[in-house]
């Protein structure tokens, strides 16, 4: 894709989500993901059913009684775009592939964002780190972010959710608002490393899949490759059978995937290539709100 390709691409993702995060988001992501910390504003006087851990013992002393520190929600936060770059993700066969899909949502969730005054960052894996954005408010932060994640071509084709998230826990030392984006096709199991982080920080999980891997059209032999391990096989889609294999396969990988999610506490949504992401993020944002 040459500059003047790019540079169209990133216009026309900004002109589209931009307007959704004004015209739909603004008021749904705020309360959805308003500061969750807390910030120390003032002190006053100790009142009947105050918490005695939130006594002010210095300014209790100095005046002979008792006053409490008074907090307030940070409304500033800042918020962390997990983006899956691995190989799975150039797959699609609706009129997006799942990056696509996935550019869109976070350039979405980015404009909502610095409505909100927040800054955004950004951290692009594969089953290596493949690019840390740090996080930082503006539209021309956003416009770079839409930029790379159009145009960044990572160096490894394969999936690590487990070790981004990590990466996330470790790097981000101030409580912060995560969105993991990626088909979560994991080859190893990252329920530890999401509930740890979750302490730490507000996560939320987008899983972007094909409908193609839920349910196989009956069009006869069929070549299909792994896109991580580039392995090859031909299969006689006109099979019932493998077709119900098929499927259950995918439903059985649904259910490990929100009993992960549920046991770690995190909320998530899964949206198809060829469902509107508009409905699917409103919803998330219900659930939080």
């Amino acid at each position: 894709m040459d500059s003047s390709e790019i540079l169209k691409k990133v216009r026309k993702i900004e002109i589209k989500t931009r307007g959704l995060s004004q015209n739909i988001f603004a008021g749904q992501y705020h309360s959805a993901f308003k500061g969750r910390g807390m910030a120390f504003s003032e002190v006053r006087e100790y009142q009947y059913g105050d918490d005695v851990r939130d006594i002010d013992w210095n300014v209790t002393a100095r005046f002979h009684k008792p006053f409490v520190k008074v907090f307030e929600e940070e409304r500033e936060l800042t918020v962390m775009l997990l983006c899956d770059v691995s190989g799975s993700l150039d797959f699609g066969t609706q009129k997006v592939n799942k990056r696509d899909m996935a550019t869109e949502i976070a350039a979405t969730l980015a404009f909502s964002a610095i409505q909100n005054n927040d800054k955004i960052g950004v951290v692009l894996f594969s089953d290596k780190i493949e690019k840390y954005i740090p996080p930082k408010k503006g539209r021309k932060h956003i416009l770079y972010i839409i930029r790379e994640l159009l145009d960044f071509q990572p160096e490894s084709k394969k999936t690590d959710v487990k070790m981004a998230i990590e990466f996330l826990t470790q790097v981000m030392k101030r409580r912060c608002t995560a969105f993991i984006l990626s088909d979560f096709y994991a080859r190893s199991d990252f329920d530890n490393a999401l509930t740890i982080c979750n302490r730490k920080h507000d996560v939320a999980a987008i899983q972007i899949y094909d409908q193609r891997a839920r349910e196989l059209p009956a069009v006869g032999l069929m070549t299909v490759r792994d896109a991580e391990t580039g392995h090859e096989m031909v299969i006689d889609t006109s099979s019932k059978k493998l077709r119900q294999a098929h499927t259950a396969y995918w439903m059985g990988r649904q259910a490990q995937l929100r009993q992960t999610f549920s046991k770690s506490n995190v909320d998530h949504i899964s949206i198809a290539t060829n469902e509107d992401y508009v409905k699917k993020l409103m919803a998330l944002f219900a659930m939080r709100a």
